[in-house]
């Protein structure tokens, strides 16, 4: 199990085009998440969006830096940045993406 919600409990069905970076010292790395009309922002939708929670079998990472868009006043798209402080983050974070891609049919693309 390895889903992604802005609110706790109700897990984002779109799935997120994934950005990340990380220094040449492995030290620290940014991931950031952009959703296209993700269900969290639907008129259908009640809950209050509170941050983007990756919830493993592992536990739980967290971010509060959730940006939501819209075009001429309708929601468009949410963008999410998780920073990554630690060597050890960094193992946590990839091992959380690597569950999420397996199970939703991610792919990695590097850059060069």
């Amino acid at each position: 199990m390895a889903e992604i919600q802005f609110s706790r409990g109700i897990n984002e069905e779109v799935i997120p085009d994934v950005r990340i970076t990380r220094s040449r010292d492995g030290s620290n790395g940014t991931a950031t998440f952009y959703f296209q009309k993700p269900k969290a922002l639907s008129s259908s939708s009640t809950e209050e969006i509170t941050g983007m929670y990756l919830v493993d079998e592992e536990g739980e990472l967290v971010t509060r830096e959730v940006k939501a868009k819209f075009i001429n006043g309708q929601p468009e798209a949410l963008e999410a940045l998780y920073v990554i402080r630690s060597a050890a983050d960094w193992d946590r974070f990839i091992r959380f993406m690597n569950r999420y891609a397996e199970e939703h049919g991610l792919g990695l693309n590097k850059s060069e």
